[in-house]
């Protein structure tokens, strides 16, 4: 039995692997939990702590442009659309995306996933040139090896929200709900907009991945396989009471009204069903000078897990 420390969120389709209600042969899960799951990244890429880990798909692509040793499975248990992550203050003058540039824009970490995302649409779908706007991130890139762009300004330790409100930031990405009559989402019926994006790309969003040790995975080549199929038999249980419950809690209400956008399985894993969103957001993170080169979607994940759905 090979005992796996292990840091993954408890969601509604981990929840069976947290508590023991799926197994996956020939493993032990020694669970650590860390709150909030961020800190696991950045303690994974930095000390390698954890054998399992989940995390943040722009992490994980710079981790490995950066020779981390370890790799990911094509397993997403974190995906959302961002067209409503970004607000704005109403008093800067912004009417309009486009209206960013020359201005400053607030978000916690240049390599966080949401902020990748969000620039991402800004860019491609409203043609922002994000160049020409000063992105202020208040925190550590969890790979320290990465350098950031010219245009990125530090203040280590503020507040985001705070300084939206202020007038210090034009616009924040992730900040979530702002107290304040002058902070408005950018981008008008944000939810209809991206049920339209989907619709025209197909792109659905993915927002956090689960990495596994490469030196575990080279002692045991069937271990990936072995984990990919545990995580999709929680998944299973999920699904079924997603179906099946007549009252939902307000976690499981968002995915699955999702359905209604992306299908039956809010949640798809595996390379071939994501191979959208996985060229997109390495795309978006090349553009972004966050990768050197682009990769293809094939090196993101182990060998034996590519054709796995």
């Amino acid at each position: 039995m090979t005992v796996l420390k292990t840091a993954i969120a408890t969601y509604p389709h981990t929840k069976g692997l947290k508590d023991g209600t799926v197994s996956v042969p020939g493993v032990q899960f020694e669970h650590v939990e860390v709150s909030p799951i961020i800190g696991a990244f950045r303690r994974m890429c930095r000390t390698l702590d954890f054998d399992v880990c989940e995390m943040a798909i722009t992490t994980y692509l710079t981790a490995k442009a950066h020779d981390k040793p370890f790799t990911a499975l094509p397993v997403f248990v974190l995906r959302q659309f961002s067209h409503s992550a970004i607000v704005y203050n109403v008093k800067s003058g912004v009417q309009s995306p486009r209206d960013l540039e020359g201005e400053k824009v607030g978000v916690r970490a240049y390599t966080v996933t949401t902020g990748v995302w969000t620039r991402g649409i800004l860019a491609s779908e409203y043609g922002v040139d994000l160049d020409k706007i000063t992105w202020v991130v208040v925190d550590e890139e969890h790979v320290q090896e990465y350098r950031k762009p010219a245009n990125v300004m530090e203040r280590p330790g503020m507040n985001l929200a705070e300084m939206l409100v202020k007038g210090e930031l034009a616009a924040a990405i992730g900040v979530g709900r702002v107290d304040s009559p002058d902070v408005k989402p950018l981008i008008p019926d944000a939810a209809a907009a991206e049920a339209a994006w989907y619709r025209k790309t197909g792109i659905y969003p993915i927002n956090h991945t689960v990495v596994v040790k490469d030196a575990l995975l080279q002692s045991d080549p069937s271990l990936a396989p072995r984990l990919f199929a545990g995580f999709e038999a929680a998944k299973a249980q999920f699904l079924k009471q997603l179906s099946s419950a007549a009252e939902l809690p307000a976690d499981l209400q968002v995915l699955a009204k999702r359905r209604s956008i992306v299908g039956d399985d809010p949640l798809p894993n595996g390379l071939a069903r994501n191979r959208k969103a996985l060229e997109a957001i390495i795309r978006f993170a090349h553009e972004q000078k966050i990768l050197p080169r682009t990769v293809r979607p094939e090196e993101m994940f182990a060998a034996n897990t590519l054709n796995l759905a």
